[in-house]
């Protein structure tokens, strides 16, 4: 359905109009989120193998990077965005087996698992690490992004994650 047939049953409905530049622009917003994160994804994976660090995927390379000196659980790391996916258990048991993570039950919660990085995993956390800071040399001069387009990004990003968050918990 195009979008002239969507903004003409929106209006007979009595809805008001909706802008369809800005419902464009908002559409675009969304598949650039995924787009960008997947390109990002695809830039750690040629390090990687540019290093011939080729037993470990660029999703678990940006997991131990985001867990960095932490003590989580599981359940934190979706919870704080360290891990979109949802096969969260399968990258944990396999960082594990690998040496990369440490797994500890928590003393308080028999339950509970924690998990920390080992020096392993920190190698490989540092190989993301080196990488986002040779980003940083070029990303003004070659990509045309300055630190005050990045700031006014990151705050629209979480502008619509808390409105997305706010969709589902309240259903506005």
């Amino acid at each position: 359905m195009n979008l002239a047939v969507r903004q003409a049953e929106r209006d007979e409905t009595g809805d008001p109009p909706v802008d369809s530049k800005a419902r464009e622009a908002y559409v675009e917003t969304i598949r650039l989120i995924e787009r960008a994160h997947r390109r990002f994804l695809d830039v750690v994976k040629d390090e990687l193998e540019r290093l011939g660090r080729e037993e470990i995927n660029n999703v678990q390379a940006v997991l131990l990077h985001n867990v960095g000196c932490e003590e989580l659980t599981p359940s934190e790391l979706k919870s704080r965005g360290y891990y979109l996916g949802s096969n969260v258990s399968y990258n944990l048991k396999k960082l594990g087996e690998l040496g990369y993570l440490a797994q500890r039950r928590s003393t308080r919660d028999r339950r509970t698992v924690r998990i920390t990085v080992t020096e392993k995993g920190a190698e490989i956390a540092g190989i993301v690490e080196a990488l986002l800071d040779r980003h940083m040399q070029s990303l003004g001069p070659i990509g045309g992004v300055e630190e005050t387009s990045l700031e006014a990004a990151t705050q629209t990003l979480r502008r619509l994650d808390r409105f997305w968050k706010d969709q589902v918990l309240y259903r506005l």
